[in-house]
């Protein structure tokens, strides 16, 4: 069978993830970092040279650090992105695979499983600041966030038919609520990618910025979701995972019940005080 030059203008769009072969692995695959009182967590996919392709170790510490971060009060918002100025992630590392076994395939694949359930259970609120490339596991682990801003030259594909794979990190799922039904479709079947401009008319992401300015852009969004009550802003974070899909009256039971539980809480005392005393609202770390 020959190869047709659209067949191989096709596969030029996966020649992504070729480190060198004398790149050196950075020390941590993933790095955390606290700021504004420790208020903000940015944690950054940090394997630049493979386009911070995602391998086993990689995923494990990604999930280590979002537990904990669970469980530290201090943080009331996490940022996500990637090292670099070429990709955020482009999934799982092709060339790791390449060595595996079923079984080692199969053992990492529930280890990933594990990864992205953990991002998508994370009661504070979360957000993707996409900078460049975003395929397949990558960009369904910036779908499993609970929004989107990207750079001017992000793009997000899901490849995975294109190497024998049925997407299996989110999209198949998520895609069609963030943009429909057909347009998911065509993206999962053909693997053709969308350009940050497409995703933003698509309401797939919600900002698009600069590419030198995406990081300013993240920690403005940051520090603004970081002053407001983190009890309240994770209450309502739930209010719309649960209620999503649900019949009317369901979702709205379940709003009010998010709703009060804030109005008896601290917090809600404290911000109409500020409010009406003029000044900035102190409110307290959520309670576990």
């Amino acid at each position: 069978m020959t190869t047709t030059s659209a067949g191989a203008d096709r596969w030029k769009k996966l020649d992504f993830a070729h480190p060198s072969p004398d790149a050196e692995e950075p020390e941590s695959p993933v790095l955390v970092d606290y700021r504004k009182d420790n208020q903000i967590a940015v944690i950054t996919l940090n394997r630049p040279h493979a386009d911070n392709a995602i391998t086993t170790e990689m995923g494990a510490r990604l999930t280590e650090i979002v537990e904990t971060i669970a469980v530290r009060t201090a943080v009331r918002v996490v940022v996500l992105t990637g090292a670099g100025e070429r990709a955020f992630s482009v999934g799982s590392d092709l060339r790791q695979r390449n060595k595996m076994t079923k079984e080692d395939w199969l053992r990492q694949r529930q280890a990933f499983d594990r990864t992205l359930y953990t991002v998508r259970q994370l009661r504070k609120p979360l957000f993707a600041a996409v900078n460049g490339i975003a395929y397949g596991g990558g960009c369904e682990l910036a779908q499993s966030c609970d929004f989107i801003i990207a750079s001017e030259n992000a793009t997000f594909g899901q490849p995975e038919a294109m190497i024998g794979l049925s997407a299996g990190g989110g999209s198949p799922v998520f895609l069609p609520r963030l943009l429909g039904t057909g347009r998911a479709m065509q993206m999962l079947m053909t693997g053709e990618p969308i350009t940050a401009a497409e995703a933003h008319r698509l309401g797939m992401v919600n900002e698009i910025h600069g590419q030198h300015e995406l990081a300013d852009a993240a920690d403005r969004i940051a520090e603004t979701i970081a002053s407001n009550s983190p009890t309240a802003v994770q209450a309502v974070k739930r209010a719309v995972q649960l209620g999503e899909g649900q019949p009317v009256e369901q979702a709205i039971a379940t709003m009010m019940e998010a709703h009060w539980r804030s109005a008896v809480h601290p917090d809600r005392i404290e911000g109409i005080g500020a409010f009406n005393e003029d000044r900035v609202p102190v409110f307290r770390d959520a309670d576990y």
